[in-house]
């Protein structure tokens, strides 16, 4: 069985640097904030979902870049939403995507959308199918990460918060917040449970590969919980690594070996009001939470935080909340 251990002090930049060729995937301007990546069945993508409410697909350099492929608002008003310059005064009416995952089964794209809940779109994109935006009452504030289990089908997913909203995010993560929850959603059943309470901002979260746990990272709290599925710890929760103090772990990605990349950012120095310079990371574990790897992105992100990092056939693919394109980082 598994034990918690003292916690993880992730190497420094010079001693986790990994040289590799970098590639920007640019949104169009002015989009920002590729939060979450996510790759059809076919090996398509990476989709993103982005500032103004629509998720785009990438479809090569010579292709155009990023496309438009779906919108989490079934109504949407393109007057209003698309390509604004000021995403904050239009995002609770057009939205904001955030986690997004495949499901094996059906090719659909779900979707954790900050303002409207648990969305889903068909294979060929286009309209969000409202799905879940509450829960034994309680209307969703602010859903954040979701991973699809690519065996049952089950959608995990995140809700950051039940206080606040994602345009109060700055306010949120000084408020010692801890009103977070890691939740499911059976597509069979349409059922929706609540698997975990009291997180302090639920930022990401992975099932494994043989769907025994699902991880949930706490942004916050500087740590990664694991809830037991099934086995003799069933519905029970453990710690799975904790980080030192102040390290924010945020999207966890599982590959195709069954690992975990967790995106990782460590403070450079005290906080510094509004926004913190941090070393942006991406750190692979096994099951065990042994660290396999640790892969510094300060070349692609400077001193901004990533969000996510996720393996592709070799490739690293990584996304910002604060950025203008996604990266891929190949050998």
């Amino acid at each position: 069985m598994f034990q918690p251990c003292s916690p993880i002090s992730i190497p420094t930049a010079t001693t986790s640097t990994e040289k590799r060729m970098q590639s920007r995937l640019q949104l169009p301007s002015p989009l920002t904030g590729p939060e979450s990546l996510a790759f059809d069945s076919s090996g398509a993508g990476p989709y993103t979902g982005v500032s103004d409410g629509r998720i785009f697909k990438y479809v090569g350099a010579e292709s155009g870049g990023f496309v438009e492929f779906a919108y989490t608002t079934p109504n949407r008003n393109k007057t209003i939403c698309d390509g604004i310059a000021d995403f904050s005064t239009v995002q609770a009416t057009c939205g904001r995507p955030l986690g997004i995952g495949f499901s094996k089964q059906t090719g659909e794209l779900y979707i954790a959308d900050a303002y409207h809940g648990l969305v889903k779109v068909p294979p060929n994109g286009g309209p969000a199918i409202q799905l879940v935006q509450a829960v034994q009452g309680h209307h969703f504030q602010f859903l954040d990460a979701l991973d699809v289990d690519p065996t049952t089908g089950i959608v995990y997913f995140t809700e950051a918060s039940s206080r606040f909203q994602f345009k109060d995010v700055e306010t949120l993560l000084t408020s010692g917040d801890n009103s977070g929850s890691l939740l499911s959603y059976d597509p069979r059943t349409r059922e929706t449970r609540v698997l975990m309470r009291g997180l302090a901002v639920a930022a990401g979260v992975a099932v494994s590969r043989d769907s025994s746990f699902v991880l949930v990272s706490e942004y916050m709290a500087s740590r990664i919980q694991r809830f037991w599925l099934r086995g003799p710890r069933e519905n029970r929760s453990e710690i799975f690594m904790q980080f030192v103090v102040g390290s924010r772990p945020d999207n966890i990605k599982r590959n195709s070996a069954g690992e975990f990349w967790i995106s990782v950012n460590t403070p450079l120095g005290p906080p510094s009001p509004p926004r913190t310079p941090y070393l942006p990371l991406g750190v692979r574990v096994n099951e065990g939470a042994l660290t396999l790897q640790v892969v510094t992105l300060a070349q692609v992100y400077g001193n901004e935080p990533a969000s996510e990092v996720q393996e592709v056939n070799g490739a690293l693919y990584t996304g910002s909340l604060f950025a203008t394109y996604a990266s891929n980082l190949s050998r």
